[in-house]
This record gives C-alpha cells, sequence and structure tokens, in this order.
C-alpha cells in the first residue's frame, strides 16, 4: 500500500512445481461487529501515498457514519456528501490498523463488498508500519480505478524475490520484492482467474472470502466467491481450528526460494484503508487507461455522490496462529 506505482515487468505464472506446506492453526482473534473500535485503532495521519484524503478519528468517524456496525457487521466508508474546493484538504475517510501484529498466522477476511468508483484505492493489507519497508508488507486486496483483477503483492527491503513461475492460480506481474526499486512496484500476483475478485464484480456476487497463510517458509493468499461451494468449511464458517493443507492451490504465492521471509518481515498489523487518487490511482497514466473521466483529483473533488459505493463491509475477520 505504500508508495506504488505500477511495474512494467510482466512474467507468466505457471502451475509447475508444488506448494509447500499447510498446517493446522488455532482461532486466536474473532473480530466481528463492534469489536472492530476495540481490536483496531483508527488513524488520522497524513496519506502516505498521497492520496487526495483526510483520514478521521473514531469519534469523527462515527459522527459523519463513515463506520457503522451491528452485532454482525462492519461498515468503512468515505465521505459521499460534501463537494471539496480545489486546494482544500481531501476527501474524508477512515484508516484502521489492528492493536495485534502477527508472525506465524493465518486471517480470514469475510467481506460483502469493498470501495467502488473512479479514484479510490481501497486496501486491505499487513505491515509493520514504524518499521516500513524493513518490516514487510502484504497487500492482500488491492486496486484501484474498479480495473479487475485484485492484486495481492509484497514490499520489503533489498535482496528479496519471488520466482517468475511457480504453484498460484494467479500470475506474476514483478518478481522484485523490493521497495526501493521499480518505483515500488514490489512483487505482485494479479488474481487473473477471477475478476470477481475485485472491484464491481466482487460486489455483484455478494463478495466473498480472503484468506492468508503466513509462516517463514512462504506466505499464500486465496480468494473464495460467495457462492464457491469449494469454498473450505472451516475458513468459511469461523471454526475454532483450519487446516490450510486441504485449502488447494492458493491464488498468490510467495516462496521463500529467493527471499528469507524470517529477516524480511517483523511481526505485522491488519491495515484497512480508503485513500483516492494518489501515487497509483492517480497517476495520470494509470488514470487514464482505466476509462476514467476528467483528472482524477477534479473528479473526486468534484463528485461526492460517485462515491455512495466506497464502502467496505465486512462480516468478520478471524485470526489463526
Amino acid at each position: 500500500m505504500v508508495f506504488k506505482l505500477a511495474s512494467g515487468f510482466i512474467a507468466l505464472a505457471s502451475l509447475a512445481g508444488s506448494v509447500l506446506g499447510g498446517a493446522t492453526y488455532t482461532l486466536s482473534d474473532s473480530i466481528v461487529g463492534t469489536d472492530f473500535y476495540t481490536s483496531f485503532t483508527f488513524e488520522a495521519i497524513p496519506d502516505p501515498t498521497d492520496g487526495d484524503v483526510t483520514y478521521v478519528d473514531m469519534a469523527t468517524a462515527q459522527s459523519l457514519n463513515l463506520t457503522y456496525a451491528t452485532s454482525d457487521t462492519f461498515i468503512l466508508r468515505a465521505d459521499d456528501t460534501t463537494t471539496i474546493a480545489t486546494g482544500a484538504a481531501g476527501r474524508n475517510s477512515v484508516r484502521i490498523q489492528s492493536n495485534n501484529a502477527y508472525t506465524t498466522h493465518v486471517a480470514v477476511f469475510d467481506m460483502q463488498h469493498m470501495p467502488q468508483g473512479c479514484g479510490t484505492w481501497p486496501a486491505v493489507w499487513e505491515s509493520n508500519i514504524s518499521n516500513w519497508p524493513d518490516g514487510g508488507e502484504v497487500d492482500i486486496v488491492e486496486g484501484v480505478n474498479d480495473v479487475t483483477p485484485n492484486q495481492s503483492t509484497l514490499h520489503t527491503s533489498p535482496d528479496c524475490e519471488i520466482p517468475a513461475s511457480t504453484t498460484q492460480l494467479g500470475t506474476t506481474v514483478g518478481t522484485d520484492c523490493d521497495a526501493t526499486v521499480n518505483g515500488n512496484a514490489g512483487c505482485g500476483v494479479q488474481l487473473t482467474e477471477d475478476d470477481n475478485s475485485f472491484g464491481p464484480g466482487f460486489n455483484n456476487i455478494g463478495g466473498g472470502w480472503y484468506a492468508i497463510e503466513r509462516t517463514t517458509d512462504y506466505i499464500s493468499i486465496w480468494f473464495w466467491e460467495r457462492g464457491d461451494a469449494s469454498a473450505p468449511t472451516d475458513a468459511t464458517t469461523g471454526a475454532s481450528t483450519v487446516d490450510t493443507s486441504n485449502w488447494g492451490t492458493p491464488a498468490a504465492y510467495f516462496p521463500n526460494t529467493d527471499c528469507d521471509l524470517a529477516t524480511h518481515f517483523d511481526a505485522n498489523n491488519i491495515i484497512i484503508n480508503l485513500t483516492f487518487c494518489g501515487d497509483w490511482a492517480g497517476n495520470s497514466a494509470v488514470y487514464a487507461a482505466s476509462g476514467c473521466p476528467s483528472t482524477c483529483t477534479d473528479y473526486v473533488n468534484a463528485n461526492p455522490s460517485a462515491f455512495t459505493d466506497a464502502y467496505f463491509q465486512f462480516s468478520s475477520i478471524n485470526v489463526y496462529e
């Protein structure tokens, strides 16, 4: 999520080789509904990605109805009523960071909706911001301007690469994870097997489940659509334990073959945020290629009603260790 631009390198992944590992994990954190308010800290900080956004604190988010919780759902959204004057602070939105940090773990995100609209840049990710990039970053859900599919990406300190070809469903679009090169494109995998993995397509099917397994040997990311009969029931039901060896081929797979994951990743927090424009969504070439109108900042500032659907809706986040 931090300072990234599109990468020019594209390498096709294959299904050669086999995925290592798979293990049983026990539920350590179950975050549902109002739990989001006690499990996360609202970060009213300047946007590190130079977005056209103002992140607000929890009290402001609640008073402006930018977050809303019931017993079984949590919504995080951006302002969709205010026209922003040229040169004024950006559109109000929310960024939250988990109070707990995790090393070896599995996290399952049950999402019914993600932000959509031109100029939007939503992300669900894990990082240690106080030690970025040395502490590592894993982008689980990320994209801009409704362009599909989802991209999952690692950003690290130098000397971390992933193979161009491995056992995964997605397509590798960059192999050098080093945040100091290639405009911080990182080593990314696009979920090309499923256009419903991001944006309006995701929302039209009622969302689904994203999951990450992080170990010192590999990092795997899965996506299952809401109606996917093959989705593992331990992941989708919030079971007390999960066994990732039964979850099938991941959408994105990052092995430690050319990256010592143990030294490139600290204990990381879960971060969820919605920004606008900025270094990626607002990049002039990226924005123009998406088919969006005007310039990114002008469009976002002048069209609040375009962001009625710019919201996350979570049923739960379950973390296993």
